[in-house]
C-alpha cells in the first residue's frame, strides 16, 4: 500500500537534486503502484530537495544529506534551504511526525563505477541486519560509513532504521532505465527483507561482508588549491578492488605515477591493503575526496541484530492496525 500513513516506510528519492532516477520511479510507482512489489507495509514516497531537484543541481545552499546533524537542526531559523528542508522532513515523517515513519531508504546514484551498493552509517543492530538480509539476497557490497568528523548528518540516521541503496555509474542529471531498475530491484530487496523480519522468519547469514571506511584522499594540489595530478587510469573504474600502497594512484603533468603510499595519512600507513571506493566521484571534488578507502571486514551476526530488525518491522505493523 502506498500513501502517508503512520507507521510507513519512507522512501527518499532526490535527496540530492541531480541525480533524478530515484524521483521518476516515485512517480512512476505513484501512478502505476502496482510496478512496485511495495509488501505489505505502507510506504511514504518523498522528493527529498524539491528545488534542487527543479534546477538539476545537487544542492541549492548546502548538501541535504550532511543537513541532519544535531548541531545544525537546532540552528536558529536564518539557515540554509537545506537544513530547513531536513527540519520539514523530520516533522512530517520522522518517527514521532505527523505521518511517522520508523524506517527510511534513501535511494542514490553516484557517478562511480560502484554498480549496486549499500551505504550503511554506524553499526546500529537493525541496519546491520537490514543490510545482512540484502547482501544475501543479491550479493551487493556493504560500504559502512563511521568515525569521519569531515561527513556527519546523513538523512536515514534519523530514523530508527535505514541506509543508502547506491546505484552507478551515471552522469549527474541522466535518466537512465538500467539505473531505475537496478535502483527498484534493491528497494524490493529491502522490503522483502523487512516482511520476513515482521513475521518472525527472516535468517539472517551467519556474517555481514562489510568495506569499513578508513579515510579519504584527495588529489594532490598546487598552492593555489587547483589539481597536480589526475586519477590514475589503473585506478579509475577500480571500486572494490584491492588496492596496495605500491600502487599508483594519481598521474602528474609531468607523467610520473604517484603511489597511494605517498598520499596516504599517516595513521594509515601500515595498512597492507585497502578496497577503494566512491573512485573519481564527480559530486566529492568539492569535498576534497578523489577516493575514499576501507577495509574489506566479515562481522559475525548475533541475535541482536535480527532481533533489533524484527523489534522495528513488527512496530510497524503494530502501527498500521491501531486505530
Amino acid at each position: 500500500m502506498l500513501g502517508p500513513q503512520a507507521g510507513s516506510i519512507l522512501v527518499v528519492g532526490g535527496t540530492h537534486g541531480n541525480e533524478p532516477n530515484a524521483p521518476w520511479l516515485l512517480k512512476q510507482w505513484q501512478y502505476q503502484p502496482d510496478d512496485l512489489q511495495h509488501s505489505n507495509f505502507v510506504l511514504q514516497l518523498v522528493h527529498g530537495n524539491p528545488e534542487a531537484l527543479a534546477d538539476c543541481r545537487r544542492y541549492i545552499e548546502r548538501d541535504l544529506n550532511r543537513s541532519f546533524a544535531a548541531a545544525l537542526l537546532a540552528e536558529a531559523d536564518q539557515c540554509s534551504l537545506e537544513v530547513r528542508r531536513a527540519r520539514e522532513l523530520l516533522q512530517a515523517h520522522g518517527p514521532e511526525g505527523v505521518s511517522p515513519a520508523l524506517v527510511a531508504l534513501d535511494l542514490h546514484t553516484t557517478t562511480a563505477a560502484m554498480g549496486n551498493s549499500l551505504v550503511v552509517y554506524g553499526r546500529r543492530p537493525a541496519d546491520l541486519a537490514l543490510a545482512a538480509g540484502i547482501q544475501q539476497r543479491l550479493g551487493l557490497p556493504v560500504y559502512l560509513h563511521e568515525a569521519d568528523q569531515a561527513q556527519q548528518g546523513f538523512l536515514v540516521e534519523c530514523w530508527p532504521c535505514g541506509l543508502v541503496i547506491e546505484v552507478g555509474p551515471v552522469p549527474q542529471g541522466l535518466l537512465h532505465a538500467g539505473i531505475c531498475r537496478m535502483s527498484q530491484l534493491a528497494l524490493e530487496a529491502a522490503l522483502a527483507v523487512l516482511d520476513l523480519a515482521a513475521a518472525g522468519s527472516l535468517r539472517l547469514p551467519p556474517a555481514l561482508v562489510v568495506h569499513r571506511h578508513l579515510g579519504s584522499v584527495d588529489l594532490p594540489r598546487h598552492a593555489d588549491g587547483t589539481p597536480a595530478a589526475l586519477l590514475h587510469p589503473r585506478l579509475q573504474g577500480g571500486d572494490w578492488s584491492p588496492l596496495r600502497p605500491a600502487d599508483p594512484v594519481f598521474l602528474a603533468a609531468a607523467g610520473h605515477a604517484i603511489p597511494l603510499a605517498a598520499v596516504l595519512p599517516s595513521r594509515l600507513r601500515g595498512e597492507p591493503c585497502f578496497w577503494p571506493v566512491f573512485i573519481n566521484e564527480a559530486a566529492y571534488g568539492e569535498k576534497g575526496i578523489a577516493f575514499s578507502l576501507t577495509r574489506r571486514e566479515r562481522w559475525p551476526l548475533d541475535e541482536q541484530a535480527l532481533v533489533a530488525l524484527q523489534g522495528v518491522a513488527q512496530a510497524l505493523q503494530r502501527r498500521q492496525v491501531s486505530p
